[in-house]
Order: C-alpha cells, then structure tokens, then sequence
C-alpha cells in the first residue's frame, strides 16, 4: 500500500497511469463495437440507420471519436463513411460532431495528462511551434481559423497541442467546430454525391462550391502567414 501511496502521490506518473487506463478503455470499447473502416462495417451501419438512427449516429460517433484520437486515422476516411451511410445533410453533422468530440479529447489530454509529452513534440513542427509556442497574441479564433483551415499543420497533433497553450475549452470547442465544418461538409456531400444518383449533380456543385472556399481561404491564409513571418 506504501509504494502505492508513492507512486500516485508523483503527479507525472498518476497522470500518465490514468491516461493509459482510459486509452484501454477506448480501445476495448472499439472492438465491442466492431469499428474499422471496411465495406462490410459501412453496410452494417447504413443497414443500421434504417432501424434505429439514434443507434447508429450514437455508434459512427463513438467510432469516429475513437478511430481519429486512438487510432489516429485519417478524418477523410470518417467523412466518407458518413457521406455513405447517412447522406449528405445528416453525415456532415454528425462527422462535425465527431470530430469535434475527438478534438475535444485531444485537447483535454494534452492539457492534463500528456504536457511533458507533447511539447517537445510541438518544437519539431516549426509551424506548431511558431504560432502556439512563440507568445503570439492571436486570439483563439484567429489561431483555430490558421490551423483548421491550411493543411500544413498536423490535425491530431494540433489537436493535442492546444491543450498546453492558453486556449480556453469552450472557444477551442466552437471554433474547431466552426472550421472543420466546410472541409468535412465538401467531403460528406461529395461522397453522398458519387453514391446518390438521384442528387448527384447538386452534390457534386455544393461539394465543389465548398472546395473552392476551404482551397480559396487555405490560400490567403497561407499568404497571411508569409507575411507574419
């Protein structure tokens, strides 16, 4: 009991154990549910939103949450999945929510379990570095808008990151939704375009009309960022 009492009285090492506990928790919770990103799984799922929709958006969530934190997979894939199995207007909410529970959980164990970690981590990306870790003044919205819209910086481990800067919970939480919404928007209707002949060209041209946009502004983003440096 002694060395027990030793051991979680070390804050590092309390921190870490529980980090650990909850990523077996996680992952145990994915093989219950049987989530991976193959056709027979996206069947399983589209044949699950036509008897109970509530279970299947409760599910895709949970997998996507644990499939982009966990397992670290691309968030293209989830959108597509969404696209497919709950259509265009459906799958880009749910996706969004998704990955923004996942962003969420990133966050949180960036800033109370894995600080140490993770900031040795952010001064290998000198992108990271420069614009969380230089003592910028850019408010959360402006630091969220650069990260989430220009692909240079590395989604989960932006998402990680934040949790050691001075960002607050609740506008890390509307912005990542904000800004995540275009590019998982594009996708979702770009999917459900290909897969609904029906709709195809109005999903197609919505998709396109959003590229433009998230392309467009990752462009004048990236111009800001020249001149900033």
């Amino acid at each position: 009991m002694e060395k027990l009492r030793i051991f979680f009285a070390k804050k590092g090492r309390a921190k870490a154990f529980v980090f650990v506990i909850l990523l077996i928790f996680l992952g145990l919770l994915s093989r219950s549910l049987g989530w991976d990103l193959s056709k027979e799984t996206v069947g399983k799922l589209q044949t699950l939103v036509h008897e109970n929709i509530l279970l299947a958006g409760l599910i895709y969530v949970v997998g996507t949450m644990v499939g982009s934190v966990l397992l670290a997979l691309p968030g293209v894939s989830f959108a597509i999945v969404a696209g497919v199995a709950f259509g265009p207007w459906l799958g880009t909410l749910l996706c969004a929510v998704a990955a923004t529970v996942g962003a969420v959980a990133s966050f949180l164990a960036g800033r109370y379990f894995l600080k140490d970690a993770i900031e040795p981590m952010i001064r290998k990306n000198r992108h990271l570095e420069k614009l969380l870790l230089s003592g910028s003044n850019k408010n959360a919205m402006i630091l969220l808008m650069i990260t989430r819209l220009l692909p240079i910086f590395p989604y989960n481990l932006q998402n990680f990151a934040y949790g050691i800067t001075d960002v607050k919970l609740l506008p890390f939480t509307v912005y990542s939704f904000l800004f995540m919404l275009p590019g998982t928007a594009m996708f979702t209707l770009g999917t459900a375009g290909i897969a609904n002949p029906e709709n195809r060209t109005l999903y197609l041209m919505l998709a396109l009309g959003l590229a433009v946009i998230v392309f467009g502004s990752s462009f004048l983003l990236k111009k800001y960022m020249a001149k900033e440096q």
